[in-house]
C-alpha cells in the first residue's frame, strides 16, 4: 500500500512581464481561490492548505476526484476555485466555503457555491516523487493521469507568449499570470523565481494589528481595520487602513476573531499616524486577511485598498512588504 510522503507548496515570486520574456517560460492563468495540495490514496482525497491545515471538509465535492487518477496515488498541486454566474473566479464567493466545517452548512453550500480543483503540477506518482523532473515532465505526466471531471480539471498552459496570456487574463476578468520555467524541478515549500506572478489585480495579504470602532450605521462594531506586513527584517510595517470592503457577516466573525487578542500597545515596529492611532484597538497580530488595493504610495501604505476577506490559509509572517514592493524596502519609490 502507497503511503504519500507529506509535502509543502512551492510558492511564486511577484514580479513584470518584462521578467518572464523568452521562449524557456510556460505561462498559466491565476486563478483566485485557495491553494490545496491534493494528497489521492486508497480511494480517497485529502486536501491541505498552504499553511499545512487540513481542509478536506470543506470540500466534500471534491471527494469525487478519487476515482480520476485511474487507481495511482498521487500528490497534486492546485487551487480550489469557486465561479461567479459569469463563470469568472470569485474569491468573494469562495469566502463561505473557505472556513465552514459544519456538515449541514457545508452541504448547503455544495448546493449554492459548488467549488472547482483546477490541477495545475503533479509532485508524487505511485511510489515515485516526480519533483526533480522539468516542469514540462511533470505537465505531460499530470495530464496524462488526471481525467477531467465535472469539479476539477487541468487548465492549459502556454509556451512562451506571456504579453498575449497576460491580456487574456485581463479581458476574462482574472488575476493574471504565472510564469514557470520550462526546465524548473518543484521546489517544495521554496519560493523561487522560477515560479513568476505577475497581477492585473492588485491584491495582497495583510496581518490585522488593530481596528478602529466605527459610528453610524457600524456604531457598535468595527469601523476600520489597520494592517500591516513583515519586512525583510522580520519587523511589522504599517501599511494602511482598510474601511471599506465588509458584509455585516464579515464584521461579525472579525469581532470574534480580534476581541480575544486585544493588547494595550500596537504590535507594528513603527508609529502609526495619529489621526489613525487614535481611538484604535490594538490585538497580537495573528489574524491574515487579503485586501485589494489601487497602488503604493512612496512610504510603502495602500491607497484606496478593499476588504476581500480573511484568510485562514496563510501564516501572518507569510504577508510581507515582498508582497507589496518587489524590492520589499517601503523606503523606495513604490512600484505599480
Amino acid at each position: 500500500m502507497v503511503r504519500l510522503p507529506a509535502y509543502a507548496p512551492m510558492l511564486a515570486q511577484l514580479g513584470t512581464l518584462s521578467s518572464v520574456q523568452g521562449a524557456d517560460w510556460a505561462v498559466e492563468m491565476k486563478w483566485d481561490g485557495v491553494r490545496a495540495l491534493a494528497y489521492v490514496e486508497d480511494g480517497a482525497v485529502r486536501l491541505m492548505s498552504r499553511n499545512g491545515k487540513d481542509t478536506t471538509p470543506a470540500y466534500p465535492e471534491l471527494q469525487l476526484m478519487a476515482g480520476a487518477t485511474g487507481g495511482h496515488a498521487a500528490v497534486l498541486d492546485g487551487e480550489v476555485v469557486a465561479f461567479d454566474e459569469a463563470g469568472r473566479p470569485s474569491f468573494e464567493a469562495l469566502q463561505p466555503r473557505m472556513h465552514q466545517r459544519n456538515p449541514a452548512a457545508v452541504a448547503e453550500l455544495v448546493r449554492a457555491v459548488p467549488v472547482t480543483y483546477m490541477a495545475f503540477d503533479l509532485l508524487h506518482l505511485d511510489d515515485d516523487p516526480v519533483v526533480t523532473r522539468p516542469y514540462t515532465e511533470r505537465r505531460e505526466l499530470l495530464e496524462g493521469l488526471l481525467t477531467p471531471g465535472y469539479r476539477w480539471q487541468v487548465p492549459v498552459w502556454f509556451a512562451g507568449h506571456a504579453s498575449q496570456a497576460f491580456d487574456s487574463s485581463r479581458q476574462l476578468g482574472l488575476e493574471g499570470v504565472v510564469c514557470k520555467r520550462m526546465g524548473s524541478p518543484y521546489r517544495p515549500g521554496r519560493r523561487s523565481g522560477e515560479w513568476t506572478k505577475v497581477k492585473n489585480v492588485r491584491s495582497v495579504e495583510v496581518v490585522i494589528g488593530g481596528w478602529k470602532p466605527g459610528g453610524g450605521r457600524r456604531s457598535g462594531t468595527i469601523g476600520s481595520l489597520l494592517i500591516g506586513a513583515y519586512d525583510p527584517a522580520g519587523l511589522l510595517r504599517y501599511v494602511g487602513h482598510v474601511g471599506t470592503g465588509f458584509t455585516e457577516s464579515m464584521l461579525r466573525e472579525l469581532l470574534e476573531r480580534l476581541a480575544p487578542l486585544e493588547r494595550p500597545d500596537p504590535p507594528f515596529g513603527e508609529a502609526v499616524p495619529r489621526e489613525h492611532a487614535r481611538d484604535a484597538r490594538w490585538v497580537e497580530p495573528r489574524v491574515v486577511g487579503e485586501v485589494q488595493y489601487a497602488e503604493v504610495t512612496g512610504d510603502g501604505r495602500l491607497r484606496h485598498p478593499s476588504w476581500r476577506g480573511l484568510r485562514r490559509d496563510r501564516s501572518p509572517e507569510e504577508a510581507t512588504t515582498r508582497e507589496i514592493l518587489p524590492d520589499g524596502d517601503p523606503g523606495e519609490a513604490a512600484a505599480g
